[in-house]
């Protein structure tokens, strides 16, 4: 089973928080508005949702645990699932909060230091160190994977309809793959494509009869996380 796990956790999620933030930075007020992937969110939800993932991170580095792990960067996921309560609630904290600021450059900014600091943080952190967040344990090397795992899944959600902004980074999408490996119990099929890959994966595009067929009794379990 894939442990999703990327060679250098911190590495990955600089890089694909680089690309996150590019694929912000050029956007104008009017574009904030656009719907993504995620089910009522535009984009300027999306990008306060992110912030908050970041802030999140940047808590949970510096917050030390002396209790055993009980979660790593795949286990983690199986909270997350799908047309939950939570999920609902979530949904409505980021649209009602995206909307109050009043011009998007101040959520843009904001956004981009968060995850320039974050990225920060996760690059000085000992991976083998445990840290707790969401009411769980896991070392700071596996909550960085979930950081790039997420950040990863929501650049694909936000650009749905901008399509000259700039795709994920590679190595977000190869531990998306592996992530969802790690769930599923078996590799997906070598022909799928790592984003077609990660948007059936969550939820965001239901899998054709072929892809069903080449899954066999494990396409019951998709979504794996939402």
């Amino acid at each position: 089973m894939s442990t999703g796990k990327p060679v250098d956790p911190a590495r990955t999620l600089g890089t694909v928080y680089r690309a996150s933030s590019a694929a912000v930075a050029g956007l104008g007020d009017e574009e904030s508005w656009l719907p993504t992937g995620c089910t009522g969110w535009a984009v300027r939800d999306l990008v306060f949702h992110c912030l908050q993932d970041a802030q999140r991170g940047l808590v949970a580095l510096h917050t030390p645990s002396d209790q055993p792990v009980d979660r790593d960067a795949v286990t983690y996921w199986q909270d997350w699932r799908p047309d939950s309560a939570g999920a609902a609630n979530g949904r409505r904290w980021a649209r009602v909060n995206g909307s109050m600021f009043l011009v998007f450059a101040q959520l843009q900014e904001l956004y981009r230091e968060t995850l320039a600091a974050a990225a920060h943080a996760a690059a000085a952190a000992d991976p083998a160190r445990h840290v707790a967040t969401q009411g769980h344990v896991l070392t700071a090397g596996d909550l960085i994977t979930t950081l790039a795992v997420e950040a990863t899944v929501h650049h694909l959600d936000l650009t749905v309809r901008l399509p000259l902004a700039p795709a994920p980074a590679p190595e977000g999408l190869t531990a998306v793959r592996a992530t969802l490996d790690g769930l599923l119990g078996r590799p997906a099929p070598a022909d799928w494509t790592d984003e077609r890959y990660a948007r059936v994966g969550t939820g965001r595009a239901a899998p054709t009869d072929a892809e069903r067929a080449a899954l066999g009794a494990a396409a019951d379990r998709l979504p794996l996380f939402g």
